[in-house]
C-alpha cells in the first residue's frame, strides 16, 4: 500500500496494553475522533473479548511490545487498515516494590516493557506517522516524576518521558506531535491484589490527593483523547499529569508544616 494514497484511507488509533481497564478506557475514547482502533496486547483472548464488547470498529491484535518483530507485524496489520493517525504506547506493569528487593531480573522486565516497548513500537510505525502527520501520546506515571516506590518500573517510566521528548523534538519537522499522560493511583485490576492485602488501600491512598480521591480509567482517557485531537495541535513534548493533584503538593504534609487548619 503506497503511503502517498494514506489521505483517503480510515482514520486509525492504536493503543497497546488495550486489554487492560486503562486501555479499553483509552480505546473507547479514541473512537469518537477515529474510525478503527486497533487494539493490541499480549493476551489474545482478553484483548479480543475487550474489542468485541467495544463494537465493530475496534480490532483485537496480539503483540508483544518488548519484541521489535511483533512490533513489526503491528505496522503491517496497521497499514493494512487504514491512515495511523493516533499511537498510544500504554502498555506497562511494575515489578518489586523497592530498590533493595529489585533484582537484574525485575530491573531488565521494567524496562523492557515500560521503555523499551515505547520505542520498539514507534520506531515499527514511525513511517506511518509521519505519512498521517500523528501523534504519539506514552501512558507514563507520576512514578517516573517522583519517587513512590517500584524503582525499576519508576527509572523506566522517567526515560519514557524523555523519550517522548526526544520524539517530540527531532519528528517535529514532519508533522508528528509526542506528549506523555503520567497518571497518578487508578484503580485497575492491577491493584487488586494489593487491595485484597490491604482493603483500604484506596482510601489511603486518596489521602495524599488534594482532589480527595485517586485516578479512573476515564479520566486518563479523556486526556488522551484532547492530545490526539486538534484541539493540542501546538502541543507537543509535554508531560501532562492526570494524578488529582499529587505531583502539586500533598494537603497533609502542607498541614504539618503550616500548622494551620486551612489544609
Amino acid at each position: 500500500m503506497a503511503l502517498e494514497a494514506r489521505t483517503e484511507l480510515p482514520r486509525l488509533a492504536i493503543i497497546t496494553g488495550a486489554a487492560g481497564d486503562i486501555g479499553r478506557a483509552i480505546a473507547a475514547r479514541l473512537r469518537r475522533d477515529h474510525d478503527i482502533v486497533l487494539m493490541a496486547d499480549l493476551d489474545l483472548a482478553a484483548v479480543t473479548r475487550a474489542a468485541h464488547a467495544l463494537g465493530d470498529a475496534f480490532v483485537p491484535h496480539q503483540t508483544d511490545v518488548t519484541d521489535p518483530h511483533s512490533c513489526q507485524a503491528l505496522a503491517e496489520r496497521a497499514d493494512e487498515l487504514g491512515s495511523l493517525s493516533t499511537l498510544v504506547n500504554n502498555a506497562g506493569a511494575a515489578r518489586a516494590p523497592g530498590l533493595q528487593s529489585t533484582t537484574l531480573t525485575d530491573w531488565q522486565s521494567d524496562r523492557a516493557l515500560n521503555l523499551d516497548a515505547a520505542f520498539h513500537s514507534f520506531h515499527a510505525l514511525a513511517p506511518q506517522l509521519i505519512a498521517g502527520k500523528g501523534s504519539v501520546i506514552n501512558i507514563a506515571s507520576v512514578n517516573g516524576m517522583g519517587v513512590y516506590g517500584h524503582p525499576a518500573y519508576s527509572a523506566a517510566k522517567a526515560g519514557m518521558i524523555h523519550l517522548t521528548r526526544m520524539i517530540a523534538v527531532e519528528y517535529g519537522r514532519h508533522g508528528v506531535r509526542a506528549n506523555v499522560v503520567a497518571p497518578g493511583t487508578v484503580r485497575t485490576q492491577a491493584w487488586e491484589a494489593r487491595a485484597q492485602q490491604n482493603p483500604d488501600v484506596f482510601r489511603e491512598a486518596a489521602k495524599h490527593y488534594p482532589l480527595g480521591r485517586i485516578v479512573r480509567p476515564e479520566d486518563v482517557a479523556e486526556a488522551v483523547g484532547f492530545l490526539a485531537s486538534p484541539l493540542a495541535a501546538a502541543i507537543t513534548g509535554v508531560c501532562l499529569p492526570v494524578d488529582c493533584g499529587l505531583t502539586a503538593g500533598q494537603p497533609a504534609l502542607a498541614r504539618t508544616f503550616s500548622q494551620s487548619d486551612d489544609w
